[in-house]
Protein backbone atom coordinates (compact mmCIF):
# COMPACT_ATOMS: atom_id res chain seq x y z
CA UNK A 1 0.00 0.00 0.00
CA UNK A 2 2.73 2.70 1.19
CA UNK A 3 4.74 2.26 -2.37
CA UNK A 4 1.02 2.35 -4.25
CA UNK A 5 1.01 5.66 -2.58
CA UNK A 6 4.23 6.98 -3.45
CA UNK A 7 3.88 5.96 -7.38
CA UNK A 8 0.59 7.56 -7.37
CA UNK A 9 2.46 10.84 -5.49
CA UNK A 10 4.70 11.02 -7.88
CA UNK A 11 2.38 12.21 -10.73
CA UNK A 12 -0.96 14.20 -10.09
CA UNK A 13 -3.78 13.23 -12.52
CA UNK A 14 -6.56 15.49 -14.35
CA UNK A 15 -7.41 18.49 -11.96
CA UNK A 16 -9.45 20.18 -14.50
CA UNK A 17 -10.89 19.63 -17.32
CA UNK A 18 -12.36 23.01 -18.08
CA UNK A 19 -10.66 24.07 -21.13
CA UNK A 20 -10.67 20.34 -22.80
CA UNK A 21 -7.33 19.62 -21.92
CA UNK A 22 -6.13 17.54 -18.98
CA UNK A 23 -3.69 19.65 -17.18
CA UNK A 24 -1.14 17.92 -14.70
CA UNK A 25 -0.35 19.89 -10.93
CA UNK A 26 3.03 20.13 -10.87
CA UNK A 27 4.53 21.55 -7.40
CA UNK A 28 7.63 23.72 -7.25
CA UNK A 29 9.71 23.24 -4.74
CA UNK A 30 9.83 25.49 -1.62
CA UNK A 31 12.69 27.64 -2.98
CA UNK A 32 10.24 28.62 -5.56
CA UNK A 33 12.29 27.64 -8.58
CA UNK A 34 11.62 25.21 -11.47
CA UNK A 35 13.60 23.38 -13.45
CA UNK A 36 13.33 21.17 -16.19
CA UNK A 37 15.61 19.81 -19.10
CA UNK A 38 14.01 19.61 -22.26
CA UNK A 39 15.10 16.55 -24.88
CA UNK A 40 13.90 15.11 -28.24
CA UNK A 41 14.17 12.30 -30.74
CA UNK A 42 15.85 10.27 -29.18
CA UNK A 43 14.82 6.23 -28.81
CA UNK A 44 17.42 4.27 -30.17
CA UNK A 45 18.07 1.94 -27.74
CA UNK A 46 21.03 3.67 -26.69
CA UNK A 47 22.80 4.03 -30.04
CA UNK A 48 24.03 7.21 -31.60
CA UNK A 49 24.81 8.41 -28.87
CA UNK A 50 21.62 8.50 -26.77
CA UNK A 51 23.49 6.83 -23.98
CA UNK A 52 26.05 9.47 -24.35
CA UNK A 53 23.64 12.65 -23.73
CA UNK A 54 21.07 10.57 -21.01
CA UNK A 55 24.80 10.73 -19.00
CA UNK A 56 25.43 13.89 -19.03
CA UNK A 57 21.44 14.69 -18.91
CA UNK A 58 21.81 12.62 -15.32
CA UNK A 59 24.83 15.00 -14.18
CA UNK A 60 23.02 18.42 -15.21
CA UNK A 61 20.22 17.15 -13.54
CA UNK A 62 21.35 16.65 -10.36
CA UNK A 63 23.14 19.59 -10.68
CA UNK A 64 20.09 21.88 -11.24
CA UNK A 65 17.94 19.43 -8.91
CA UNK A 66 15.60 19.72 -11.97
CA UNK A 67 11.64 18.90 -11.41
CA UNK A 68 11.20 17.27 -14.40
CA UNK A 69 11.81 16.51 -17.56
CA UNK A 70 10.17 17.29 -21.21
CA UNK A 71 10.22 15.29 -24.22
CA UNK A 72 9.62 17.16 -27.35
CA UNK A 73 8.65 13.84 -29.34
CA UNK A 74 10.01 11.57 -31.90
CA UNK A 75 10.45 8.91 -28.36
CA UNK A 76 10.52 5.53 -30.42
CA UNK A 77 12.36 5.02 -33.75
CA UNK A 78 12.51 3.70 -36.25
CA UNK A 79 8.21 3.00 -36.51
CA UNK A 80 7.39 4.24 -32.90
CA UNK A 81 6.04 1.24 -30.42
CA UNK A 82 4.60 -1.69 -31.80
CA UNK A 83 2.13 -2.54 -28.29
CA UNK A 84 2.12 -2.33 -25.15
CA UNK A 85 4.52 -5.05 -24.20
CA UNK A 86 6.98 -3.32 -27.16
CA UNK A 87 10.68 -4.17 -25.81
CA UNK A 88 11.72 -0.67 -27.36
CA UNK A 89 9.88 1.13 -24.51
CA UNK A 90 12.23 -0.55 -21.94
CA UNK A 91 15.46 -0.60 -24.04
CA UNK A 92 14.99 3.21 -25.44
CA UNK A 93 13.82 4.51 -22.28
CA UNK A 94 13.82 2.84 -18.95
CA UNK A 95 17.03 1.65 -19.45
CA UNK A 96 18.79 4.54 -21.00
CA UNK A 97 17.77 7.06 -18.55
CA UNK A 98 18.55 5.56 -15.45
CA UNK A 99 20.49 8.51 -13.35
CA UNK A 100 18.92 9.32 -10.15
CA UNK A 101 18.19 13.02 -11.42
CA UNK A 102 15.83 11.50 -14.19
CA UNK A 103 13.88 9.28 -12.31
CA UNK A 104 11.60 12.47 -12.46
CA UNK A 105 8.35 12.72 -14.13
CA UNK A 106 8.70 12.97 -18.10
CA UNK A 107 6.25 14.59 -19.85
CA UNK A 108 6.23 13.78 -23.49
CA UNK A 109 4.26 14.29 -26.81
CA UNK A 110 3.86 12.41 -30.05
CA UNK A 111 6.21 12.83 -33.11
CA UNK A 112 5.80 11.92 -36.33
CA UNK A 113 8.04 8.40 -36.04
CA UNK A 114 5.51 7.93 -33.02
CA UNK A 115 2.78 8.11 -35.64
CA UNK A 116 4.25 5.08 -37.58
CA UNK A 117 4.08 2.89 -34.64
CA UNK A 118 0.97 1.55 -32.62
CA UNK A 119 0.03 5.53 -31.04
CA UNK A 120 -2.54 4.24 -29.01
CA UNK A 121 -0.19 1.79 -27.27
CA UNK A 122 2.06 4.54 -26.96
CA UNK A 123 -0.61 6.98 -24.75
CA UNK A 124 -1.52 4.15 -22.70
CA UNK A 125 -1.82 4.56 -19.05
CA UNK A 126 -0.56 0.67 -18.83
CA UNK A 127 3.01 2.13 -19.76
CA UNK A 128 2.92 3.96 -16.36
CA UNK A 129 2.76 0.42 -14.51
CA UNK A 130 6.05 -0.63 -16.36
CA UNK A 131 7.53 2.66 -16.03
CA UNK A 132 6.04 5.83 -13.48
CA UNK A 133 8.07 8.34 -15.11
CA UNK A 134 6.21 8.15 -18.16
CA UNK A 135 3.03 10.47 -19.25
CA UNK A 136 2.26 10.88 -22.94
CA UNK A 137 -1.31 12.95 -24.17
CA UNK A 138 -2.17 14.02 -27.53
CA UNK A 139 -2.35 17.42 -25.53
CA UNK A 140 -2.47 18.73 -22.35
CA UNK A 141 -1.06 21.05 -19.65
CA UNK A 142 1.55 20.97 -16.70
CA UNK A 143 0.33 23.60 -14.35
CA UNK A 144 3.32 24.83 -12.15
CA UNK A 145 2.17 27.43 -10.42
CA UNK A 146 3.58 30.57 -11.71
CA UNK A 147 4.34 28.92 -15.03
CA UNK A 148 2.03 26.85 -17.21
CA UNK A 149 3.80 24.63 -20.40
CA UNK A 150 1.17 23.61 -22.84
CA UNK A 151 1.78 20.08 -25.09
CA UNK A 152 0.08 20.06 -28.65
CA UNK A 153 -0.07 17.29 -31.01
CA UNK A 154 1.39 18.97 -34.52
CA UNK A 155 2.21 15.70 -36.22
CA UNK A 156 -1.70 15.61 -37.43
CA UNK A 157 -1.19 19.35 -38.50
CA UNK A 158 0.96 18.42 -41.01
CA UNK A 159 -0.53 17.50 -44.77
CA UNK A 160 2.35 15.95 -46.38
CA UNK A 161 1.73 12.79 -43.74
CA UNK A 162 -1.78 12.72 -45.18
CA UNK A 163 -1.05 12.00 -48.49
CA UNK A 164 2.97 10.55 -48.33
CA UNK A 165 2.45 7.30 -49.52
CA UNK A 166 6.28 5.85 -48.35
CA UNK A 167 4.83 5.45 -44.90
CA UNK A 168 2.02 4.35 -42.49
CA UNK A 169 0.39 6.30 -39.60
CA UNK A 170 -1.57 5.44 -37.01
CA UNK A 171 -4.64 8.68 -37.48
CA UNK A 172 -7.13 6.28 -34.90
CA UNK A 173 -8.74 9.42 -33.06
CA UNK A 174 -7.67 11.61 -35.19
CA UNK A 175 -9.50 11.76 -38.50
CA UNK A 176 -11.18 13.81 -39.71
CA UNK A 177 -8.10 15.99 -39.82
CA UNK A 178 -9.52 19.56 -39.97
CA UNK A 179 -11.72 18.69 -37.43
CA UNK A 180 -9.38 17.03 -35.01
CA UNK A 181 -6.68 20.22 -35.61
CA UNK A 182 -9.52 22.66 -35.50
CA UNK A 183 -10.24 21.25 -31.86
CA UNK A 184 -6.45 21.23 -30.75
CA UNK A 185 -6.20 24.89 -31.28
CA UNK A 186 -9.54 25.88 -30.26
CA UNK A 187 -8.57 23.92 -26.39
CA UNK A 188 -5.10 25.52 -26.28
CA UNK A 189 -6.64 29.23 -27.34
CA UNK A 190 -9.32 28.82 -24.52
CA UNK A 191 -6.32 27.37 -21.85
CA UNK A 192 -4.17 30.65 -22.90
CA UNK A 193 -6.86 32.97 -22.75
CA UNK A 194 -7.58 31.56 -19.44
CA UNK A 195 -3.92 30.94 -17.72
CA UNK A 196 -2.66 33.64 -15.26
CA UNK A 197 0.92 32.12 -15.28
CA UNK A 198 3.54 34.38 -15.33
CA UNK A 199 5.67 32.41 -17.75
CA UNK A 200 3.44 30.50 -20.72
CA UNK A 201 5.49 28.09 -22.41
CA UNK A 202 4.44 26.07 -25.86
CA UNK A 203 5.70 22.46 -26.71
CA UNK A 204 5.01 20.77 -29.64
CA UNK A 205 7.50 18.12 -32.24
CA UNK A 206 7.55 20.29 -35.36
CA UNK A 207 9.36 23.57 -35.80
CA UNK A 208 7.60 26.81 -36.25
CA UNK A 209 11.17 28.75 -37.44
CA UNK A 210 14.27 26.34 -37.65
CA UNK A 211 16.87 26.29 -40.06
CA UNK A 212 17.70 22.82 -39.68
CA UNK A 213 16.39 20.09 -42.33
CA UNK A 214 12.84 20.27 -41.79
CA UNK A 215 12.77 24.32 -41.59
CA UNK A 216 9.63 26.13 -40.85
CA UNK A 217 6.64 24.41 -40.64
CA UNK A 218 4.60 26.24 -42.90
CA UNK A 219 0.99 24.51 -41.45
CA UNK A 220 2.16 25.95 -37.97
CA UNK A 221 3.23 29.55 -39.29
CA UNK A 222 -0.01 30.02 -40.66
CA UNK A 223 -2.54 28.42 -37.26
CA UNK A 224 -0.80 28.16 -34.01
CA UNK A 225 1.79 30.95 -34.17
CA UNK A 226 -1.05 33.61 -34.63
CA UNK A 227 -2.63 32.39 -30.83
CA UNK A 228 1.00 31.96 -29.51
CA UNK A 229 1.20 35.58 -30.66
CA UNK A 230 -1.97 36.66 -29.41
CA UNK A 231 -1.64 35.60 -25.88
CA UNK A 232 1.89 36.72 -25.12
CA UNK A 233 3.75 33.01 -25.43
CA UNK A 234 6.82 32.96 -24.05
CA UNK A 235 8.56 30.61 -25.21
CA UNK A 236 7.56 27.77 -27.56
CA UNK A 237 9.92 24.13 -27.74
CA UNK A 238 10.32 21.66 -30.09
CA UNK A 239 11.91 19.10 -31.87
CA UNK A 240 12.00 17.44 -35.26
CA UNK A 241 14.99 19.02 -37.04
CA UNK A 242 18.07 17.03 -35.08
CA UNK A 243 19.94 19.53 -33.93
CA UNK A 244 19.87 22.51 -31.10
CA UNK A 245 18.65 26.27 -31.64
CA UNK A 246 17.34 29.51 -30.75
CA UNK A 247 15.54 31.70 -32.94
CA UNK A 248 13.56 35.26 -31.79
CA UNK A 249 10.34 36.51 -33.64
CA UNK A 250 11.43 39.38 -34.84
CA UNK A 251 8.66 39.52 -37.41
CA UNK A 252 6.16 41.27 -34.61
CA UNK A 253 6.34 42.61 -31.13
CA UNK A 254 5.96 38.83 -29.18
CA UNK A 255 8.50 37.78 -27.06
CA UNK A 256 8.53 34.49 -28.45
CA UNK A 257 11.47 32.19 -28.29
CA UNK A 258 11.70 29.69 -30.35
CA UNK A 259 13.65 26.67 -28.87
CA UNK A 260 14.75 23.67 -30.99
CA UNK A 261 16.00 20.59 -28.79
CA UNK A 262 15.72 17.63 -31.13
CA UNK A 263 19.35 16.30 -30.56
CA UNK A 264 18.68 13.49 -28.09
CA UNK A 265 20.18 10.70 -30.50
CA UNK A 266 20.71 10.65 -34.12
CA UNK A 267 22.14 14.33 -35.35
CA UNK A 268 22.69 15.93 -38.87
CA UNK A 269 25.67 17.22 -39.39
CA UNK A 270 25.70 20.03 -41.62
CA UNK A 271 22.39 19.98 -42.52
CA UNK A 272 21.19 23.82 -42.32
CA UNK A 273 20.17 26.52 -44.09
CA UNK A 274 19.38 30.03 -43.87
CA UNK A 275 22.32 30.48 -40.58
CA UNK A 276 22.68 34.42 -42.01
CA UNK A 277 19.00 34.86 -40.43
CA UNK A 278 18.79 37.82 -38.61
CA UNK A 279 16.70 36.49 -35.88
CA UNK A 280 18.91 33.25 -35.56
CA UNK A 281 20.56 33.20 -32.51
CA UNK A 282 22.04 30.03 -31.59
CA UNK A 283 22.50 26.46 -33.81
CA UNK A 284 24.44 23.82 -33.22
CA UNK A 285 24.50 20.69 -35.27
CA UNK A 286 25.00 17.65 -32.95
CA UNK A 287 23.95 15.64 -30.04
CA UNK A 288 22.65 17.53 -26.59
CA UNK A 289 19.79 18.98 -24.96
CA UNK A 290 18.41 22.19 -23.36
CA UNK A 291 17.65 23.13 -19.24
CA UNK A 292 15.33 25.87 -18.01
CA UNK A 293 15.56 27.36 -15.10
CA UNK A 294 12.43 29.46 -13.95
CA UNK A 295 11.39 31.94 -11.23
CA UNK A 296 8.30 34.23 -11.16
CA UNK A 297 10.71 37.20 -12.56
CA UNK A 298 13.36 35.50 -14.56
CA UNK A 299 14.05 32.53 -17.00
CA UNK A 300 17.45 31.40 -18.00
CA UNK A 301 17.73 28.90 -20.96
CA UNK A 302 20.96 26.66 -21.12
CA UNK A 303 22.16 24.12 -24.86
CA UNK A 304 24.54 21.55 -23.66
CA UNK A 305 26.69 19.12 -25.68
CA UNK A 306 27.10 15.51 -25.74
CA UNK A 307 30.04 16.16 -23.30
CA UNK A 308 27.88 18.46 -20.74
CA UNK A 309 29.80 21.28 -22.08
CA UNK A 310 27.48 24.86 -22.17
CA UNK A 311 26.90 25.62 -25.74
CA UNK A 312 24.61 28.83 -25.26
CA UNK A 313 22.61 30.71 -22.69
CA UNK A 314 19.85 33.23 -23.14
CA UNK A 315 18.17 34.85 -20.03
CA UNK A 316 15.13 37.55 -19.67
CA UNK A 317 13.49 38.70 -16.51
CA UNK A 318 9.75 40.12 -16.14
CA UNK A 319 8.37 42.80 -13.34
CA UNK A 320 5.73 41.08 -10.77
CA UNK A 321 2.23 43.00 -11.23
CA UNK A 322 1.01 43.43 -7.82
CA UNK A 323 -2.81 43.85 -7.97
CA UNK A 324 -4.65 45.99 -5.39
CA UNK A 325 -7.51 44.98 -3.73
Amino acid sequence: MVLLLVILASFLIVCSRATGLEKFDHPIKVNGNLRFLVVGDWGRKGDYNQSAVALQMGKIGEELDIDFVVSTGDNFYTNGLTGEDDPNFLESFTNVYKAKSLQNQWYTVLGNHDYRGDVVAQLSPYLRKIDSRWICLRSFIINAEFAEIFMVDTTPFVNEYFVETEHTYDWRNVMPQKTYTENVLKDLENALSESRAKWKIVVGHHAIRSVGHHGDTNELVERLLPILRAYDVDLYMNGHDHCLEHISDTESCSPIQFLTSGAGSKAWRGDVKGLNREDMKFFYDGQGFMSVQLTPTHVEIAYYDVFGKVLHKWSRSKQLHHIVI
